[in-house]
């Protein structure tokens, strides 16, 4: 009997790579791209893709629509990593799309995490992107406003890929079970409850989603008839979690984020780094909790410690640079010092009473003395009349109506006495008086 050696046995792939979806039809998610009728959809029926860059997190499909465009094209498909390839290589894949431009035949040179390249790597693609040399499709987790050169990205289209929502991930969770690519040769036995966990445990990311089936399954209870049983316990388990952070209506989501707003804004910093630690633990997104901090700092502290939105933004770019379980750190200075910093929420109601207004209000004319007057006909109308310079007087006052007449009583910010916002409200009265004369 012939041996087999163990290299040379082939390896199964994932389960992710197995789902890979070939079509528009089985692809998930980005309905606001490649629903019925939407740009992208028409390109790649059409075959009329140009330079694009793909911009989303992890395992949203970036690669997978890539994939599935080389598919439908009648161009030439080079698959490129920016991981692992250089100058040179870049070069003489140009040098083989310029050949295949000459014979007339399109190239399209897919890039994964093209915002690895450096500047020099990136300008290499940029005179054949220019002269129509490739068609070059970007795949990228970072905002190409900042990692892709300005004259590359200038020449591509950008489409934002969005995390799927947790009932596109429970379907395609649902379809591993059954595709013959994935289960549907086994009797898999498992709730939806726990494929509608699972979706929420992998937070827009399919990829994780569906390593966490594939784990569950292949850890599931296997029975004389052939049946895999996957229960709570398997999930927790595969999981290396205590309990998944959401329930089934993700309802304890909220709860979490509603109980670290609250002890914030009751300054309680004790109690504000336990629910932080809760969420993160349980697998909650740092940057979803720096988001929901950065809020807090303008809605409940504000002026009365402007330093409290710097703070917060300062942890949120620590929390994109590092990422868990090293910027857990960041986040709990943020929220300690906020949870200590003076309260005041009279920007958030400034705003509440100024929107109500303008929703009421929306055809409220601007006064003319505050009109742009770029024209002579607009200053024939009076655009701009009897505007007064600020900064031509000695106070660097004036008593220029500003709101419109119905709204020229109103008061939208009144600040609080919290912190430095006592003294803005003092400088508040000092101008109002001013302006009374």
């Amino acid at each position: 009997m012939e041996q087999i050696s163990l290299f040379e046995r082939e390896v199964p792939q994932p389960l992710a790579a197995r789902l890979r979806p070939q079509t528009l039809e089985e692809y998930a998610g980005q309905s606001h791209l490649l629903g019925p009728g939407k740009v992208l959809r028409k390109l790649i029926e059409n075959d009329q893709i140009s330079s694009m860059i793909f911009w989303g997190p992890p395992g949203v499909g970036k690669t997978t629509l890539a994939r599935i465009i080389a598919n439908r094209t009648k161009a030439s498909f080079i698959d490129f990593s920016a991981v692992t390839s250089g100058i040179k290589e870049i070069r003489a894949v140009m040098q083989k799309a310029e050949e295949n431009r000459r014979y007339g035949e399109k190239t399209i040179v897919f890039v994964d995490e093209i915002h690895r390249f450096n500047k020099a790597q990136q300008d290499a693609f940029l005179p054949f992107v220019e002269k129509g040399s490739i068609i070059l499709i970007g795949a990228t987790t970072e905002n190409p406003s900042f990692e892709i050169n300005g004259a590359l990205l200038s020449r591509c289209k950008v489409f934002v890929l969005q995390a799927l929502k947790t009932e596109e991930l429970t379907g395609l969770l649902a379809r591993a079970l059954k595709d013959e690519r994935g289960f549907g040769g086994q009797n898999i036995q498992m709730e939806e409850s726990l494929l509608e966990r699972i979706a929420r445990f992998a937070d827009g990311d399919a990829r994780m989603a569906l390593s966490t089936l594939e784990m569950a399954v292949l850890n599931g209870d296997a029975k004389e008839d052939g049946s895999i049983i996957v229960t709570d316990e398997t999930l927790e388990q595969c999981t290396s979690k205590k309990s998944l952070l959401y329930d089934k209506n993700g309802e304890e989501h909220y709860n979490l984020i509603s109980a670290l707003h609250k002890s914030m804004r009751n300054s309680d910093p004790d109690a504000a780094v336990y629910w932080l630690a809760r969420m993160l633990e349980a697998g909650e997104d740092p940057l979803y909790i720096a988001r929901r901090v950065t809020r807090f700092a303008s809605e409940d502290v504000g002026l009365a410690d402007p330093r409290a939105l710097e703070l917060s933004i300062a942890a949120y770019q620590a929390c994109h640079f590092i990422g868990m379980p090293e910027c857990s750190v960041h986040l709990t200075e943020a929220v300690v010092y906020l949870s200590l910093a003076p309260k005041s929420n009279a920007l958030y109601m400034a705003y509440e009473h100024a929107k109500k207004d303008a929703l009421n209000d929306l055809a409220e004319p601007v006064p003319l003395v505050i009109r742009n007057a770029p024209t002579r006909l607009m200053k024939e109308l009076d655009y701009g009349k009897g505007y007064q310079y600020a900064h031509d007087t000695e106070e660097k006052l004036t008593d220029m109506q500003c709101l419109p007449d119905s709204l020229k009583e109103r008061e939208y910010y009144r600040p609080t006495k919290q912190g430095l916002e006592a003294k803005l409200r003092e400088r508040l009265m000092r101008i109002k008086e001013w302006k009374k004369g």
